[in-house]
């Protein structure tokens, strides 16, 4: 075997760990292709059920490719691995936001800005629904 095709099996191999495929979907977020992200992140969260950064990743994903239903699914999944998670509630708040639920969506953000008060994105998104819901 050359060492070509070793390095080859190693990447292959490596693609279907959990981490492999966080690593491989974090590339493709950062490249705005989210739909895809999601696809892997879902395989790792198969592999490793329960991974917090697995499932933040993934729910990421989902919202940021419009699919607000699924987001606010997994972001609440999310919350029930690490309840004390900002991200978690921002990332639902929004979610809830785009879902048409603005009052549960406040709650959320609340608890976001309480949970990490220096945070200006928190802060503006809880200023921003706050006025659209008064």
């Amino acid at each position: 075997m050359t060492q070509d095709d070793a390095d080859r099996l190693e990447e292959l191999a490596e693609r279907e760990t959990a981490y492999g495929l966080f690593q491989r979907a974090q590339a493709l977020q950062r490249k705005r292709h989210n739909a895809q992200a999601a696809v892997l992140l879902e395989r790792a969260d198969r592999l490793e059920p329960g991974k917090g950064s697995i499932v933040e990743a993934l729910a990421r994903a989902y919202y940021n490719s419009g699919q607000h239903e699924r987001a606010a699914e997994t972001f609440r999944a999310l919350l029930d691995i690490d309840p004390s998670s900002h991200y978690g509630h921002f990332g639902l708040g929004q979610s809830l936001k785009q879902l048409g639920q603005p009052a549960e969506g406040l709650v959320h953000l609340r608890l976001a800005v309480a949970l990490a008060p220096d945070s200006t994105l928190y802060r503006n998104a809880l200023a921003r629904l706050t006025r659209t819901t008064q």
